[in-house]
């Protein structure tokens, strides 16, 4: 059906005033008066409706169109004119509309706001409210912007699997995937993993990133997108269990370059969206969190801050604030430790940088202390962790020891391994969790409202 988009309507107005053409939308409110009734209708290319006016006294069918209810779909043909009302510069004035679907008493929608606890009830239909249609709008542009971040700096663009051997040590509880079924009488873990389809066991990733280092260390700069899955037992608004996840790996490459390229990443992802969606951010600074267009500013203009684990644990130390977990060298830092540093102390993004090893995975570069691994984690303000990153162990020996002294089964490591007898270089990767990147440009709460279906525990829609 050929017709025009709002958004282009609303970008070259004036070029299409007294144009004919075709619009095509829901219903967001009718109104009847004596002369005149009026559609707001959007179609979800933008935030703006399109006022559709209805001469009752010239138009032929105008019973039928004001039999319509909230959320029914028209297709209106008709002329594009200057409005006498000076909130809107242009209208619709139509001479034939026809409805496409109608609406029956019981929509879900009817009312002008709902919860988003109600919303994530009827993921289905919740990308037609004003919240949900401006969310994915972002989530295209962020993605779109990421891809264009990328592919300018000479990366490239793989896609690991899904169906894994690999836990990526420590990165989170794996979903099994099987072709057993419930009631087979096997006897042993043993004869469980070897009468199934991969004759292993196997499940869904929950990270792309040790695929990710074997295409780094053939074409150097390679960079992830795509689906991650973790079983974790958790009911939080900042988990779910299946998220998007950006792993970049970088051959030749230390923890501080990788910094560098996350940094930048960051500040070019944010500007995107600024300058792409400024009708959504201001949607949601409005309705969802004062000041968020400042904070974003903030992100791109401000330069990031650097300190050591050990300094952090200093600061926190030295804070006089009675925090719920306790702080000590050795322990990770919680979210209202990484809060107190971005938000307090900082007031501006940090890396945290060369932690314990006793915390962090076994792939992590030893540093000549031998005791801490260069690694970081981004913090930002109002969030805390949005990045976890690391300088890769490039050397065989220290990676097997790792792993020895991890008591993980050496089998499932052997290709990685191998990746350090052949020509082993240094190199550094991260992690962006997809929608807690949009929690954070957005000023959502709630993980589960940046992805069009949420699944999380007891929920799967």
């Amino acid at each position: 059906m050929k017709h025009t988009d709002l958004c282009d309507i609303h970008k070259q107005y004036k070029e299409l005033i007294g144009k004919e053409m075709t619009v095509c939308g829901w219903i967001k409110s009718i109104r009847d008066s004596k002369q005149v009734c009026f559609i707001e209708l959007n179609d979800g290319t933008s935030m703006k409706n399109l006022q559709v006016v209805i001469d009752k006294a010239s138009f032929a069918d105008v019973d039928t169109v004001l039999k319509q209810n909230t959320g029914a779909s028209l297709a209106v043909h008709g002329k594009l004119v200057e409005s006498i009302n000076p909130k809107q510069p242009f209208e619709l004035h139509p001479d034939k509309i026809d409805v496409l679907g109608e609406v029956p008493e019981d929509y879900p929608l009817q009312k002008k706001a709902h919860s988003l606890e109600f919303l994530r009830t009827i993921p289905h239909l919740r990308g037609r409210t004003n919240t949900f249609a401006a969310m994915f709008r972002v989530r295209s542009q962020l993605a779109a912007a990421i891809h264009e971040f990328f592919r300018g700096r000479n990366f490239t663009y793989v896609h690991t699997p899904i169906i894994t051997g690999s836990d990526c040590e420590g990165a989170g509880e794996i979903f099994h995937v099987t072709t057993h079924v419930f009631g087979e009488d096997i006897k042993s873990a043993e004869e469980y993993a070897a009468t199934d389809f991969f004759k292993r066991t196997a499940g869904l990733t929950v990270s792309g990133q040790l695929e990710g280092e074997a295409m780094a260390l053939s074409l150097s700069k390679i960079y992830t997108f795509g689906p991650t899955f973790r079983a974790e037992n958790s009911n939080t608004p900042r988990h779910a269990a299946e998220f998007w996840q950006i792993e970049p790996e970088v051959a030749f490459a230390d923890l501080f370059d990788i910094i560098e390229l996350a940094t930048a990443m960051i500040k070019h992802i944010t500007n995107s969206v600024l300058v792409n969606c400024p009708e959504e951010i201001d949607f949601f600074e409005r309705f969802y969190e004062k000041g968020l267009k400042d904070k974003l500013l903030n992100i791109v203009n401000s330069e990031f801050a650097v300190v050591e684990y050990t300094e952090a644990i200093e600061l926190l130390k030295k804070s006089g604030k009675q925090f719920d977990y306790p702080v000590d060298w050795g322990l990770d830092l919680q979210t209202e430790h990484e809060r107190y540093l971005t938000d307090e102390v900082f007031k501006r993004p940090v890396f945290v940088i060369n932690y314990p090893k006793d915390i962090k995975s076994f792939y992590m570069k030893l540093n000549p202390d031998g005791k801490t691994v260069a690694a970081t984690d981004l913090l930002v303000p109002g969030v805390g962790e949005i990045i976890g990153a690391s300088q890769r162990e490039d050397d065989y020996d220290l990676l097997m020891k790792q792993i020895t002294d991890r008591k993980m089964t050496m089998d499932d490591y052997v290709w990685y391994t191998d990746l350090r007898r052949f020509g082993s270089v240094p190199h550094a990767g991260y992690g962006l969790g997809f929608e807690r990147m949009l929690m954070y440009i957005t000023g959502i709460g709630n993980i589960r409202d940046t992805i069009p279906f949420p699944r999380a525990k007891n929920l799967l829609a």
